[in-house]
């Protein structure tokens, strides 16, 4: 059961299940997140599950100076906004300085605290005074137990209102791995915890500059997260991932969500029925 605010803020049905974050990495344009938000919308409301859109506004990390970044703050929040209205549903975007904080909780309804910035205090101070739902992603360098220390800081201001993502942990060089220990571990600090099912799987900087991936390890990683109990899942998807303006080789295919959610669904609901060994 996600928390009574899913419910009274974001307007959320279904909080008895698991929740979904999905959408394309970033905004490409009004047509691919459309179409991307009225099939997700479709799915999620067939399978009962709380579904928030998510697309960044813009990528602020990236490795090479050559790579996409947005196609205007303006134009991609204006398009944010344009879903929030046409599918009714709530909004996740990622921030990346404290001066965005304000500006873009006036349009979207979940501020995300990338990886690499999950440490910085005045980020998410600002991010938590705007009185906005706040996820924090654990950084690939993070211990999950220190994750607690990054959830006060937003509590300090007065908000409660937090969930935090597992990616994956640096693995050597331009690889990753997943700790499901990591979920676990995260729900005892008492936040919803999220498991990022599509970054987990990146190679980053791995071609050339650009970020490769193994997507055919996306499925099975998420349904070992909904054995471990997770409380939610962020995957990324479009509808022709190769043709992607960014995260290509990680993201899943618009077409295959359905049935990625029909498995989780099953194993999520047994899951839910075993009672803790203890």
């Amino acid at each position: 059961m996600l928390p009574e605010y899913f419910k009274k803020e974001l307007g959320l049905k279904y909080t008895e299940n698991f929740l979904l974050i999905s959408g394309p990495c970033v905004v490409e344009s009004r047509s691919i997140a459309f179409k991307t938000c009225e099939t997700l919308k479709k799915i999620t409301d067939k399978l009962r599950i709380p579904f928030i859109y998510k697309s960044s506004y813009a990528k602020a990390n990236r490795t090479s100076a050559d790579s996409f970044r947005s196609i205007g703050m303006d134009k991609a929040l204006d398009i944010l906004s344009d879903i929030k209205r046409e599918f009714n549903v709530p909004i996740l975007t990622d921030i990346h300085s404290e001066i965005e904080a304000g500006i873009v909780a006036e349009v979207v309804d979940v501020l995300r605290i990338p990886a690499f910035l999950c440490r910085q205090t005045e980020l998410l101070e600002a991010a938590g005074e705007t009185g906005k739902v706040v996820n924090i992603k654990k950084g690939q360098f993070m211990a999950p137990e220190d994750m607690k220390y990054q959830t006060e800081k937003i509590s300090a201001v007065g908000n409660k209102k937090i969930m935090l993502t597992e990616r994956g942990s640096t693995f050597g060089y331009n690889n990753l791995v997943v700790d499901m220990r990591s979920i676990v571990i995260m729900k005892k600090i008492g936040y919803p915890v999220i498991f990022d099912a599509t970054h987990s799987v990146q190679m980053p900087s791995k071609d050339s500059g650009v970020s490769g991936g193994n997507p055919e390890f996306i499925a099975p990683l998420a349904r070992a997260a909904a054995g471990v109990g997770v409380d939610g899942f962020f995957i990324e998807t479009h509808p022709n991932p190769a043709k992607a303006f960014s995260d290509a080789k990680s993201m899943m295919k618009l077409s295959r969500m359905q049935r990625l959610l029909e498995q989780i669904n099953s194993i999520n609901k047994l899951a839910r029925s075993f009672k803790p060994i203890v």
